[in-house]
């Protein structure tokens, strides 16, 4: 091998509302030309928030996620509206989606989806001294059921396997060993 993997060319095959599928066109490193498949995510980010209730427990949010065609248990995430950033994102999302406010918000780590063929990320936030607010604000086609859990508990499910959401897995796994290095 005497190069290196290069992009000479994207073109958008299917333009679509949230994402664009493109094409790359990349020079391997023996040189060989292959086309690649690409998904540009048109919002091209989100935020995700660890939301830590006073009694330590983390409190997450079940939904159907029609992608998958399953229940998926994770943290509250969206998507950043228009201009507004990151911090305002996972403000907005924690409220709309739990009907709580955080006091203190902190970023824990930015997660890329799936580096191989998107370029969606997601910033981690940690939500801390939380606040209940009278309801919860979530959008038209949301339909989110709130459960709260241990840190142990969202451990064993990391390890079982049964919590799977890449950005869930990160927030959690980052967060409990920030609290391991404080204790």
């Amino acid at each position: 091998m005497s190069g290196k993997l290069e992009r000479l060319a994207r073109k958008t095959v299917m333009p679509g509302k949230v994402v664009d599928l493109c094409q790359d066109t990349v020079r391997l490193p023996d040189g060989k030309i292959e086309q690649w498949d690409f998904v540009h995510h048109k919002k091209g980010c989100g935020a995700a928030i660890v939301p830590v209730l006073p009694d330590g427990r983390i409190l997450l949010v079940r939904q159907y996620r029609p992608a998958v065609g399953e229940e998926v248990l994770e943290l509250p995430a969206g998507g950043r509206d228009g201009e507004e950033s990151l911090t305002e994102t996972a403000k907005r999302e924690l409220l709309e989606e739990t009907g709580y406010r955080a006091e203190r918000l902190t970023f824990l780590c930015r997660a890329r989806t799936a580096v191989a063929w998107c370029d969606e990320y997601t910033e981690v936030y940690l939500a801390e001294d939380l606040q209940k607010t009278p309801s919860r604000h979530l959008d038209e086609a949301e339909d989110i059921r709130m459960e709260v859990h241990t840190k142990e508990e969202l451990l064993a499910m990391i390890a079982e396997g049964t919590l799977s959401d890449a950005k869930t897995i990160a927030g959690i796994a980052l967060y409990c060993a920030k609290q391991s290095k404080t204790e």
